[in-house]
């Protein structure tokens, strides 16, 4: 089966969420970036709901990947992101630790995907990606990006960073 979405990443994340966007604090946040350190391209849409747990599908070449260093990348640059925000505007205290991936993605849909020159597809199945220099550019982009929107939508990402701190003190 094959699936087509015209709006790309954006499009899938909303496929992805179905019902539970009506429910969701915030649109779809996605961008698209030329990275030549990594000799290719990044896709990547995301956005969080009230939904419980994470979905996250990556892609390498348009390959469905099981994880790999996009996936890493961008996982590193949510936490990076929401952390210097959450610092930023004192819901975290000097001695609290930074977020760490696993707390920010409760709630959390989004899709990954690269398209590289010489994709480097690791594991038994050759379902991870292993170019290293992607992580790198992936997480750069992603925090620019979602750090960006979090300081230009103060309501929307008060709403965000509110239920990821409110399920970190849960725990």
């Amino acid at each position: 089966m094959r699936l087509h979405f015209p709006g790309g990443a954006r499009d899938f994340v909303d496929f992805l969420d179905g019902h539970s966007a009506a429910h969701a604090p915030m649109d779809t946040i996605a961008f698209e970036r030329e990275g030549p350190r990594m000799a290719g391209v990044m896709e990547v849409a995301f956005r969080w709901c009230g939904c419980p747990g994470e979905r996250v599908r990556s892609f390498a070449n348009s390959r469905p990947t099981v994880g790999g260093t996009h996936a890493v990348g961008f996982r590193d640059g949510m936490a990076a992101a929401v952390t210097a925000y959450a610092r930023e505007q004192g819901l975290l205290t000097p001695m609290d630790p930074d977020f760490d991936a696993d707390r920010i993605g409760e709630g959390l849909t989004a899709v990954v995907s690269v398209k590289l020159d010489r994709p480097e597809f690791e594991g038994s199945t050759r379902g991870v990606l292993g170019n290293s220099e992607v992580r790198d550019c992936v997480g750069q982009a992603v925090q620019d990006h979602l750090g960006r929107w979090l300081k230009e939508d103060p309501e929307r990402a008060a709403a965000v960073i509110g239920q990821i701190v409110q399920s970190a003190r849960r725990d």
